[in-house]
Parts: C-alpha cells; structure tokens; sequence
C-alpha cells in the first residue's frame, strides 16, 4: 500500500499539472480540505491567518472561474508543474482507515511569459471514501510562506 500511496500523490500532481479540474476536486472527500497556511508554524487554520483554507464550496467556485472564458488571467492560458520528491508515509493505519503522507516539492507555474517557482512541502491526510482514496486535508508548507507570495493562479 505504500507505493499505492506515492502513487497517488504523483497523479493528483499530474491532475493539476493537465488541468484536468474535476478529476483533481474529485480527489477530495465531500469533508475535505485544501490549507495554505501564512506560516509553517501554524497549527489552527481557523485561528491563524491563512492564503487559502478551502471547502468543497470554496474550491468549486475557484475551479468555475478559472474554467470561465472570462478569467482574464488566463489569457494566454497559464501553465503549472510539479516537481515532487519521494513521499514519505508518515501514517499508515489501514483499520483506522488513516494514511499520512509527506511530500516536497518545487511548483512553478508560467503564465504571461512570467514564471513563479515555489519550494514547499505537502502534507496529505487520505482516508478511503466510497472504494477510493480521497484527501480530508491538504496542507501545502511553503518554503515563503511568511513572506508576501506573487499571485498564484492554480492550486498547488
């Protein structure tokens, strides 16, 4: 199970990095979150400040206007890209029904000729939800998350 794991961080990835939208909020569960805290330290996302602490609601309505022919920051189309590190499985509890795993990477996305590149770790917290393997919370570390971040146009 822990190569099913790795795996299955290395296609959410690839959902992200293909725009393949539904395929990636269809990876969630209907519970699930997606948090990008303003500090690694950070350990209440409804306490501490955060870039994004997005619902199945929130994520839908920021997927819709990226889709939209009138999301002008996609003109030209802009671009993203994972580059990930081996998770590591810090939990595997197939009877507790609990799988943690840990996964550096560097994401840079193009867009307008202009290229961001972020350093950060990502954290997924996976239980399996009607048969599959669906994400309760998505934490994304960054390695600038304290600092003022250039607008980023795609998840992370």
């Amino acid at each position: 199970m822990p190569a099913e794991l790795m795996a299955w961080v290395a296609h959410e990835a690839f959902c992200l990095d293909t725009h393949r939208w539904d395929d990636w909020a269809a990876l969630f569960a209907p519970d699930g979150w997606y948090w990008l805290p303003a500090d690694t330290a950070h350990t209440d996302p409804l306490a501490q400040a955060s870039h994004l602490y997005d619902d199945a609601l929130l994520r839908s309505v920021k997927l819709q206007r990226l889709q939209s022919a009138q999301a002008h920051s996609q003109k030209p189309a802009g671009r993203c890209h994972h580059l990930l590190q081996l998770s590591e499985v810090r939990v595997h509890d197939a009877a507790g029904n609990r799988y943690e795993l840990r996964t550096p990477f560097i994401y840079s996305e193009l867009r307008a000729g202009h290229t961001v590149t972020l350093p950060g770790v990502a954290w997924h917290r996976l239980r399996v939800h009607e048969g599959a393997l669906r994400i309760v919370l998505k934490r994304v570390d960054l390695l600038h998350a304290a600092e003022p971040l250039p607008a980023v146009e795609f998840y992370i």
